[in-house]
């Protein structure tokens, strides 16, 4: 076996030589944390520990499969198949699957994502009776998603006045019922939401002692990734799993966290010392990443915060380049500069495009990034958009073979009882609804026994129904000799629905069309996979559950030359050499919504020394002087994060304009319009005073070298004349560097066709034109 303990640092070793016993390793960005982690659970292996009496947790299922795939290369693949390896959803999924049935859930319960569940809150809202308006389904399954995370359970909920008086007080009195109703109804259906997988788990563990001794006998060495990053409900699960032998290893940075809105807790990752006895302490404060100007700057931001671990990140790397700072007129022109100096570099450096990334606060900034990306025709990748499963054609797909696991998900199938069209209508399935409701069994029963119960459906509906039913038997027959795909391969055949995309026959259609393909190319995929998997059958119920807790970052696309646009949530455990931050401006970075508390402020603080800490070679930060918001245009300030960073490794592309600006304190329409009359009768006969004469041609050319944007005042172009002919370089603001191929025309009517860098030819009128004559 390789001697890979050579390979780590002293700091490294340290924690992963450490057998027995809780540590917590603090990580600082860039520092080697997962490398700590693998080799920390491949030598535990290595000292005779068994693979079966591992557990980690991750946060993606990617890093997962990273980490597994680095031990294999260690250990061998045969003792990392043992590991239970993967994100905290994924592993107590798993557990499930085994002890569910003690808490009334079938082995193959479905596993309902965002969308199945606002769907099923929307219904239940529709069914109440509810003002759709004042219960908003998404805002109802946030609120009830934090109360499981948060373990509040319905029982708990009607236990709690002061959270019932809050939800009355936001004009939602019946909330609780909504949460009953909708509990009620997932577990009818054999269905659990994502945060139930927690949920369940920890009522599974506390109301049944012998399954949390079953697993604190199996997990005797537990192995937390990210911890800062665990809310109230995982945090219990790991400390009732590690109570027993406490051999527990936590990695994490306070640095980076930056999930409270989903409900993560950093007094998980403060507070470890006191959860436990004799905790042995690791501080990994060496960046291979980044250059030394980046995690200086970014220890001298984050030093800002009070609530913090200590340690002091540092670096062998160069020097390298100043953080740049740049400062544009509005965001369309940020989103330009951007494309620009994206385009600069790959053509200078011949860098691909899968080397950038530029990271903003909110999805909707990437419209204008978006919009100068396709103009310089340079290929990217939104992350966190429409997922490829959330896509209308695959989740009808998905619905489908969800049915012939769970007929009982009731999501699925209201979705696909009439798609592709097959008579059976809106009306139909309210009476199955209400009828399901009545006998408290699920619309599939009640479908089964129509010929038992009195229901106003006429006989060729309940034909209608009959068929349906007995299609989705004969799938559930096949099911249980087949694989993944031969079965989804059948489905997509036999419900019809690659004929009716075919039928469609638009691009759109086609789209669908060939979507549909790349999934059951998704599906083959897995089935061969799976076949390195101990005691894995690469059946559908695998690949569902798969499907089911796949993340966005966990999705390869095959073509990875492309640049990343995300938000800074989404960058976290990525790295780019080339980094831009777009937006840094108040109320936007940091949040209008996250400065009412220290706490909060101190979050986005956190959140941009993620952002920086991302880049390796350069880091650029944007911000602009006006901003496009609901359609107006706005006054937008520097970011206070900017003046936060040391001034050392800063260098100011654009230096800050500390001109006075005066802002009326009254709108000036209430004067109404300037009688221009008026003006012509009153004008003086020496209009211009000689202290105001304009300047001559000398005092314009000192002027041009402070002020550049007056080399070409609008209305006059003697400024450009004297400089401008055919064969210039021009720099123009929007369209980037050109060269100047013709020039016609006299006076306010002089043109110049100019042919821009990026290939397109341009003519322009020049007393308008906002040119920059450089060479």
């Amino acid at each position: 076996m390789k001697n890979f303990i050579d390979e780590l640092n002293d700091a490294q070793r340290a924690p992963v030589l450490h057998k027995d016993g809780p540590l917590m390793v603090i990580a600082g960005a860039g520092s080697g944390k997962t490398r700590v982690l693998t080799y920390r659970i491949a030598h535990l292996m290595a000292q005779g520990v068994d693979s079966f009496n591992i557990l980690a947790l991750t946060f993606t299922n990617k890093a997962a499969r990273e980490m597994k795939a680095r031990i294999a290369q260690i250990v061998g693949s045969s003792e990392a198949k043992n590991l239970w390896m993967g994100t905290f959803h994924s592993v107590f999924a798993k557990l499930l699957r085994f002890d569910g049935d003690k808490l009334g859930f079938p082995s193959n319960f479905t596993i309902y994502d965002t969308q199945d569940s606002q769907r099923l809150i929307a219904s239940i809202i529709k069914e109440m009776g509810l003002d759709k308006d004042v219960y908003k389904y998404k805002q109802v399954q946030n609120r009830i998603s934090s109360y499981k995370n948060s373990l509040i359970t319905v029982k708990a909920y009607f236990q709690n006045p002061e959270l019932m008086e809050a939800d009355a007080m936001a004009k939602r009195p019946r909330l609780g019922e909504i949460y009953q109703n909708y509990v009620d109804r997932c577990f009818k259906a054999g269905a659990m939401d994502f945060d139930d997988l927690l949920l369940r788990t920890n009522e599974l563990l506390n109301r049944f002692p012998e399954v949390l001794m079953k697993y604190q006998e199996r997990f005797k060495y537990i192995l937390v990734d990210e911890y800062q990053d665990t809310n109230h409900s995982q945090y219990l699960i790991v400390k009732a799993l590690a109570d027993r032998f406490q051999n527990i290893c936590v990695v994490g940075d306070d640095a980076q966290s930056i999930y409270s809105f989903r409900g993560a807790n950093i007094s998980n990752i403060l507070n470890f010392q006191r959860d436990y006895d004799n905790v042995a302490m690791y501080r990994l404060e060496q960046n291979y990443r980044s250059t030394r100007n980046i995690v200086n700057a970014a220890n001298s931001i984050i030093a800002k915060n009070k609530n913090q671990l200590e340690k002091s990140v540092w670096t062998d790397n160069d020097d390298g380049a100043l953080i740049k700072i740049h400062r544009s007129p509005t965001d369309a022109e940020e989103g330009r500069y951007v494309a620009g100096n994206i385009w600069d570099t790959r053509m200078n450096q011949h860098t691909p495009n899968g080397h950038f990334a530029v990271l903003y606060r909110t999805n909707s900034q990437s419209r204008a990034i978006e919009d100068a990306l396709r103009k310089r025709d340079i290929p990217y990748r939104i992350y966190g958009g429409l997922s490829f499963y959330q896509r209308k054609e695959i989740k009808d797909v998905l619905s489908y073979l969800r049915l012939v696991v769970n007929p009982k998900d009731e999501e699925a199938l209201k979705r696909v009882i009439n798609f592709p069209a097959r008579g059976i209508g809106q009306t139909t399935v309210d009476k199955l609804t209400v009828a399901a409701n009545h006998y408290n069994r699920s619309i599939f029963e009640v479908m089964e026994h129509l010929g038992k119960l009195n229901l106003s459906i006429n006989a060729g509906t309940k034909r209608k129904l009959e068929d349906f039913v007995n299609m989705i038997k004969s799938f559930q027959i096949m099911n249980e000799g087949s694989d993944a795909f031969t079965l989804a391969e059948h489905v997509a055949k036999k419900t019809g629905l690659l004929l009716e995309f075919k039928k469609d026959g638009t691009p759109e259609g086609i789209a669908r069309m060939e979507n549909i393909e790349e999934l059951l190319n998704g599906v083959k995929d897995f089935v061969e996979g799976q076949k390195e998997v101990v005691d894995a059958k690469g059946d559908l119920n695998e690949f569902l559950e798969d499907v089911a807790l796949a993340t966005d970052l966990d999705k390869d696309t095959g073509d990875d030359d492309r640049v990343a646009l995300m938000t800074i949530h989404l960058a976290k455990g990525l790295e780019f050499p080339y980094v831009y931050i777009v937006g840094m401006e108040e109320d936007l970075f940091p949040s209008a919504m996250s400065m009412n508390t220290r706490s909060e402020l101190e979050e986005e603080r956190r959140l941009f020394y993620v952002a920086l800490t991302r880049a390796e070679k350069q880091a650029y930060l944007t911000y602009t002087q006006n901003r496009y918001r609901w359609g107006k245009l706005i006054d937008a300030e520097p970011s206070r994060f900017l003046e936060e960073i040391d001034e050392k490794y800063i260098e100011n592309l654009t230096p800050i304009d500390t001109g006075y600006r005066y802002k009326p304190l009254v709108d000036s329409d209430i004067f109404g319009e300037v009688d221009k009359s008026r003006l012509r009768q009153n004008k003086p006969t020496n209009s211009t005073p000689p202290s105001h004469k304009r300047p001559n041609e000398s005092q314009l050319r000192k002027l041009r070298k402070l002020k550049p944007e007056l080399s070409n005042p609008v209305g006059n172009t003697s400024a450009l004349d004297e400089n401008l002919d055919v064969g210039s370089l021009v720099n123009h603001t929007r369209f980037g560097r050109g060269k100047v191929l013709k020039i016609e025309g006299v006076g306010n009517d002089r043109k110049a066709e100019i042919k821009f860098d990026q290939g397109d030819v341009k003519k322009l009128l020049l007393r308008f034109a906002k040119l920059e004559v450089v060479g």
